[in-house]
């Protein structure tokens, strides 16, 4: 699908992530979050689940957008944001992750909201929350 029609042909909400590598993040996407990758060269990956997908650009295909010198700093590249992946076994994600050499921020737990959850880092300074339904106490 060339660029302008698959621009067109998206709908709702939208997410777009800056990314030094695509194919680095899209391996994350796929190896840790067991998600799908749709689509993926150098400049963009276009990542599923499920119904939703988003896609990751490479910092350099904003080399003149306002945004690009932000990621600069570490601190604002993914900061204040969880990415949260519904139907993801948190476990498998943070073993996989440390089987990548990725950050588990906070290992799998039972959250009194009814979610069994893990916080995990990417290579971009992403943190993704893949979580399932929890079968604690905290469910009920």
């Amino acid at each position: 699908m060339s660029p302008p029609v698959y621009g067109r042909s998206l709908r709702g909400l939208g997410v777009n992530m800056l990314v030094r590598d695509t194919a680095r993040a899209a391996a994350f996407a796929r190896d840790v979050l067991g998600l799908t990758i749709v689509y993926l060269d150098p400049d963009l990956a276009v990542l599923r689940h499920g119904e939703h997908e988003w896609m990751a650009h490479a910092d350099h295909t904003y080399d003149a957008h306002p945004l690009l010198p932000r990621t600069k700093v570490a601190a604002l590249r993914g900061g204040g944001i969880e990415l949260r992946v519904h139907e993801v076994d948190p476990d498998a994600a943070c073993a996989a992750a440390l089987k990548h050499g990725y950050e588990v921020l906070e290992p799998p737990s039972d959250k009194p909201h009814g979610l069994r959850e893990a916080y995990i880092l990417d290579a971009d300074g992403y943190v993704w929350v893949p979580g399932t339904a929890s079968l604690s106490k905290w469910s009920v």
